[in-house]
């Protein structure tokens, strides 16, 4: 039996007895030492030495088996965005690792930390096509922050210990440690160093007061600022302090899809959600407005649109912290390079009080305009079948916003950035950059998993529900509470709406023949009912919020419905149209 006592017998100040184990072990004890409470995982050859020794940890660490490494990746990312600390992994070799590779690419783009640790065949083995050998470190390099094998036992406590500082530093990210079998046999004099420190690294780039002089100065003269806020905020823990920056200034906020929940909706500054879906008001106003205050945000294209014709008139302040992302997309007139929190903190001890009253009513008179000739419509309609909008403002309405919203990638998802009210910071999860299908589900579990009393409720379309409903299965074995909602109009409705605007309605293998989603649902034993008529909606919902572990509403949808506004490709912002006009 492994000596866990060992871990906290000191020799110096801070710094563990070594003791002597296997590199199995070692990573075991590495994750105690940083306090991972939850791994996600599949087990196969090459990681097996690791799932021996977890074996003997399992009053201090919790395993969920996943379905697919996919699932347990994605569950990961789910647990991060909410945790606030990275998510952690196993998979095996060859195809294994390969399977993490789409979650590595969604948590690149997206900034969310990870670290993952797969098994790998016997170093002597290396580069000769043994059995579920692939070369993951060279696969892995464009969709990591950082990667390495290990094929020494000795390497293992300083290659996780610079795996988890690495991931949720700066801009955090994924990282992939790899570690053969024979490293995983091997013994160590084991001692856990925490890194604190890369010698060439540096993660929080030091504020420029100069800089942020030069921004205050942007800020003071402005007669229509606007403040861009993006994930930056939620990273950094920024909500408080873009909270009194806004409400010292006067200034109107708008999130990136990944920024909402980082500014309160229901808050008077706020001006709605930016982007190719987003809100009107806006969308228009950014070629209005005099001054653009970016934080923590990269001018994705769904933002912005065409850049030549993006927010011309106004001066722009870009607050990041990645040295990379500024001048990128747009350029800046002044850049602060820096964590939000602190820049946002620095700004506001430093600009004037002020009001901004005959701007903010630009957005409100933008923002009734959408509502009468599209919100209206999407939220109560008069007949017809039931429509994407209502089901999310009902379940906005049920939950006051106390919840946490997992999206998969289409029409719902904008459905539910327009309309569901966020609250409170890390209650919005989805696929961004990426724009991962099959996101949504097993991200909903590792959300679920984070102690909380926050409802966890996973929205989804019926195409992404069915590239992992596998993690079904997970979901009924650990009855992780997760709340799952399929709207159905049996399209891949983002890519049909696309067809019937620009390619004169020629639906090219969009249309999905479905299965009985509740009987399926049904075989995993968890709670399903299907909603095809809008007075049972709201009693479906209710339930659903009420019951207390997993429970699933599949809401038949309008088949051919489309979300507006809209920016079309290649357009400018400004650019938005409000209907289809056959």
């Amino acid at each position: 039996m492994p000596q866990k006592d060992a871990l906290l017998t000191k020799t110096d100040p801070g710094i563990p007895a070594a003791v002597s184990i296997t590199g199995a072990e070692a990573v075991i004890r590495c994750l105690v030492a940083e306090q991972v409470e939850t791994i996600f995982g599949y087990p196969g050859g090459a990681i097996m030495p690791i799932y021996d020794a977890l074996f003997h940890y399992m009053d201090q660490v919790k395993h969920i088996l996943t379905r697919h490494e996919q699932g347990a990746i994605h569950a990961a990312q789910g647990y991060a965005r909410v945790a606030g600390k990275p998510g952690v992994v196993f998979a095996t070799s060859g195809p294994g690792a390969t399977n993490l590779v789409t979650g590595l690419g969604d948590a690149m783009i997206d900034s969310t930390p990870l670290v993952c640790i797969t098994g790998q065949v016997a170093s002597q083995l290396l580069g000769t096509d043994a059995f579920q050998e692939t070369d993951v470190m060279n696969i892995t390099i464009p969709v990591t922050k950082w990667n390495v094998q290990i094929t020494r036992s000795e390497d293992i406590p300083d290659a996780l210990s610079k795996a988890f500082f690495i991931a949720r530093s700066g801009r955090p990210g994924p990282v992939l440690v790899d570690i053969t079998k024979d490293a995983q046999f091997g013994k160590l004099d084991f001692q856990f160093r925490p890194c604190t420190h890369l010698r060439t690294y540096r993660p929080i780039p030091v504020l420029d007061l100069k800089e942020v002089e030069a921004a205050v100065a942007l800020i003071d003269a402005a007669q229509k600022p606007f403040i861009l806020a993006g994930q930056g905020i939620l990273i950094s823990g920024a909500t408080d302090a873009l909270i009194a920056f806004a409400e010292k200034g006067g200034i109107p906020v708008s999130s990136t899809l990944l920024g909402l929940s980082g500014f309160p909706t229901d808050h008077p500054l706020y001006g709605g959600y930016l982007g190719m879906h987003g809100n009107y008001g806006p969308n228009k106003n950014i070629n209005q407005c005099d001054l653009v205050i970016a934080v923590g945000m990269r001018f994705d294209d769904r933002v912005t649109g065409d850049v030549s014709k993006y927010a011309r008139q106004a001066k722009v302040i870009h607050i990041d912290i990645d040295r990379a992302e500024i001048n990128k997309n747009i350029q800046a007139d002044v850049a602060v390079l820096a964590d939000a929190r602190e820049a946002l903190m620095a700004l506001s001890s430093r600009i004037r009080a002020a009001s901004h009253e005959s701007w903010m009513e630009r957005f409100r008179q933008l923002r009734k305009e959408e509502y009468d000739k599209i919100v209206v419509k999407d939220w109560f309609p008069a007949a017809g079948e039931i429509k994407m909008g209502e089901v999310i403002h009902q379940l906005s309405g049920l939950t006051g916003g106390n919840a946490i919203l997992v999206t998969d990638v289409g029409q719902h998802q904008m459905v539910a950035a327009r309309y569901f009210g966020f609250r409170e910071p890390r209650t919005n999860i989805t696929s961004g950059g990426l724009g991962t299908m099959g996101f949504a589900l097993p991200a909903s579990m590792g959300a679920a998993l984070v102690p909380g009393n926050k409802p966890v409720i996973a929205i989804i379309g019926d195409g992404g529900f069915q590239m992992t409903l596998q993690e079904l299965g997970t979901i009924f074995q650990y009855q992780i509470p997760v709340k799952i909602i399929v709207l159905n109009n049996n399209f891949l409705g983002m890519v049909r709406q696309w067809q019937q605007l620009f390619f004169e309605s020629r639906y090219s293998f969009t249309e999905m023949v479905n299965p009985d989603f509740v009987q399926l649902v049904g075989a995993y034993h968890i709670p399903a009912v299907e909603v095809t008529d809008r007075d049972n909606l709201l009693p479906a919902l209710t339930e659903m919020l009420h019951h207390e572990g997993p429970y699933f509403v599949e809401v038949k949808v309008e088949k051919e419905e489309n979300v507006f506004p809209m920016v079309p490709s290649g357009a400018g912002v400004s650019d938005m149209i409000l209907e289809f006009n056959k």
